[in-house]
């Protein structure tokens, strides 16, 4: 087994976990990252001439040249990559070969393809009863757009993400980042990290069924459930609260503040702050449901005084007094700030074969005492481990270059 212990981390959770990665551009391959810099060995197989579509997607036009754009580089690192061509018939028995030995697989094709090919979870248990067999669709297993196809767009419009973002004027509004793709993947690897340890106790295999759909829903669990209380959606209010004054964006002398003053303790202190001891002793001793009766006017007060001063002049006094704020940011400005810098949510790799590159990736929201999870190795290039794979399961480099030659690999 492919075990690679982190230097100086310990052994990370998953090292001696076997996992084939059948997944492609962000959903699947984020969860299969997140498994890998836990330890877990992932085999990354991709067709031999039809490669992860994200391998030629992103910023930097020389990468998406190499085969390694910024798109597939953000959640592929530490995998190793096989090519292999599953509808052809010895493509299908390497497959099963591996997962004699194979803990989990990943997959995310749309309407059934796998199935279709001979290669369901039914089938495979019969090779190993013991595999963990997770599926990623849009829709998930079952119900009337099982076999739709979806992606992130898609999925923020299907589900109320879309109309429940913005402003009254402009809404619906797609998020810009990929969040439910991202989020998807993040609740599938829960799903195999929880179905792992169930089967430490059980011995048997599973069945996981993830949906974009649902991970969607869960990404807005507190509005789905107030929808599910009324038979409304929540009205939008862009980046203000509808009641709380003290939670909203609001100008400051050179740019956008958000306030985070949630509770009474919270906006007594902010009007403090601005010598309004009036109002913050009226804040103290008024219920939640009746501060929203002077909504209006205290944000003409907040937006009065916060223009007097920088964003981040505010920032740094009112978290000082536990006021939680912050200037609203670029992408750009926050990867530079002392905090995100101090964290292992971005770490290096030990080296790289793409100069046009970047030499740096986010790992993982979370670290540990021991064993913390880390990136050991760069994003594969296309076929790069194929030989290798190949031979470690007995197959010579004469079969290896026959394979070839009919395009199984």
């Amino acid at each position: 087994m492919f075990i690679k212990e982190a230097e100086g981390c310990g052994l990370r959770p998953l090292e001696g976990i076997r996992i084939i990665d059948l997944t492609h551009v962000f959903a699947g391959p984020f969860c299969t990252y997140q498994l890998a810099v836990l330890g877990a060995d992932v085999i990354k197989i991709e067709p031999p001439h039809e490669p992860d579509m994200t391998r030629i997607e992103g910023v930097i036009p020389k990468s998406n040249e190499d085969q390694l754009g910024t798109n597939f580089i953000s959640q592929n690192a530490g995998k190793r990559c096989l090519t292999l061509n599953l509808k052809k018939p010895n493509g299908k028995n390497i497959l099963k070969k591996m997962l004699c030995d194979t803990d989990v697989l990943v997959q995310n094709f749309s309407g059934g393809k796998l199935e279709r090919m001979g290669l369901g979870p039914s089938e495979l248990h019969k090779i190993n009863s013991k595999l963990i067999f997770c599926s990623i669709t849009g829709f998930g297993r079952t119900g009337p757009k099982a076999h739709h196809p979806a992606y992130d767009n898609v999925i923020q419009a299907f589900s109320g993400l879309m109309s429940a973002n913005g402003t009254q004027d402009t809404q619906p509004i797609r998020v810009g980042p990929p969040v439910v793709d991202y989020g998807t993947g993040a609740q599938a690897a829960m799903a195999v990290c929880a179905a792992l340890f169930q089967r430490e106790k059980t011995g048997k295999g599973q069945i996981i069924d993830v949906s974009m759909l649902d991970a969607a829903l869960m990404l807005m669990c507190s509005s789905t459930t107030d929808t599910l209380a009324t038979g409304q959606s929540p009205k939008v209010y862009g980046n203000f609260h509808p009641s709380y004054a003290g939670y909203a964006a609001y100008p400051t002398a050179n740019g956008l503040l958000m306030i985070g003053a949630f509770t009474n303790k919270q906006l007594s202190r902010l009007f403090r702050v601005f010598g309004e001891d009036a109002r913050a002793d009226a804040i103290e001793v008024t219920s939640r449901s009746e501060i929203g009766k002077e909504f209006s006017q205290d944000t003409a007060m907040i937006r009065k005084y916060l223009l007097l001063r920088k964003a981040e002049e505010w920032e740094t006094l009112l978290n000082e007094l536990e006021i939680p704020a912050a200037r609203v940011r670029t992408i750009d400005e926050a990867l530079k700030h002392p905090q995100i810098l101090s964290r292992k949510v971005i770490q290096s790799y030990n080296s790289f074969q793409n100069e046009s590159g970047p030499s740096k990736v986010l790992v993982s929201a979370f670290s540990y005492s021991d064993g913390t999870p880390s990136v050991l190795s760069p994003p594969p290039r296309h076929g790069e481990h194929t030989d290798q794979i190949l031979k470690d399961l007995g197959i010579g480099s004469a079969e290896i270059t026959r394979l070839r030659e009919d395009k199984t690999i």
